[in-house]
């Protein structure tokens, strides 16, 4: 059984304001995000981290699961934010992912909209977003990532041809330790320049991969065709149509499309 990373991460020194100053590691959970939740109900401060080293129950966005196994980083953060900032998490959260993966193993991270982090044109990483609102305030939102360090996607068929680790992209053992403390030392700085009203939309959107690619976007029982050409002040995608409509679409599953235009 690996050890637990947090105790790794703070001998290695965490300086943050808001984001870790509680961590709760566990060695099983059913979920990171549920755990959190139940933190909120409990009255938990703004910036608690649940950490996971495996999770029977793990999810990914629009209901997908995420493969959980040893080795790995499964973590939620819990949030307290006010309504404008809502929208941001979502990037906030590939923001400080990219980073520091980079930071981490010296190679640049990519993302795909809306919330996956790439390596190598491979899916590294994903992050979740969940909230609770009541009426015009926010009772709580909670930041889920999930980053496969040594996710070994060979020995896993369904994952093998979109999926990577930092392991297999470094070519060496990445330190969790190291990496869950530079994504805190990132997730708090960019909690606090949000809320001095400084959004991470500029940097996201700088790393996504989707923008100027001919994508399809399936949402629900609906599937839309064009080019990726933008995303609008709170992130969502701005796909247009081959017949020229300009539809802005708030969440779906993208794939390259390869398929020529519609003359």
């Amino acid at each position: 059984m690996p050890g637990n990373l947090v105790s790794a991460t703070l001998r290695r020194g965490l300086y943050t304001r808001v984001v870790g100053k509680r961590i709760l590691f566990f060695q099983e959970l059913g979920s990171t995000m549920d755990e959190a939740a139940r933190q909120a109900a409990a009255g938990a401060a703004q910036g608690t981290v649940v950490v996971a080293e495996i999770q029977r129950a793990s999810r990914g966005r629009l209901g997908h699961s995420w493969v959980s196994q040893p080795g790995n980083l499964y973590l939620s953060v819990l949030l307290y934010p006010a309504i404008p900032d809502l929208p941001y998490l979502n990037s906030l959260g590939g923001v400080a992912v990219a980073r520091a993966i980079s930071k981490t193993i010296g190679r640049p991270a990519r993302l795909k909209w809306p919330n996956d982090v790439l390596l190598a044109g491979k899916k590294a990483a994903g992050i979740l977003v969940e909230s609770a609102i009541n009426g015009d305030s926010v009772r709580h939102a909670i930041i889920g990532i999930g980053i496969n360090v040594s996710l070994d996607t060979n020995n896993i068929e369904e994952l093998s041809s979109f999926a990577t680790s930092l392991n297999a992209v470094a070519e060496r053992e990445v330190p969790r330790g190291e990496l869950l403390g530079h994504l805190l030392h990132q997730l708090d700085a960019l909690y606090l320049q949000l809320r001095g009203g400084q959004t991470p939309l500029a940097e996201w959107q700088g790393l996504l991969d989707t923008l100027g690619q001919r994508v399809r976007v399936s949402w629900q029982d609906e599937s839309y065709i064009g080019l990726a050409e933008g995303v609008d002040s709170t992130g969502n995608l701005q796909l247009r149509l081959d017949n020229g409509r300009l539809v802005t679409l708030t969440a779906g599953d993208v794939t390259l499309q390869l398929a020529s235009a519609v003359s």
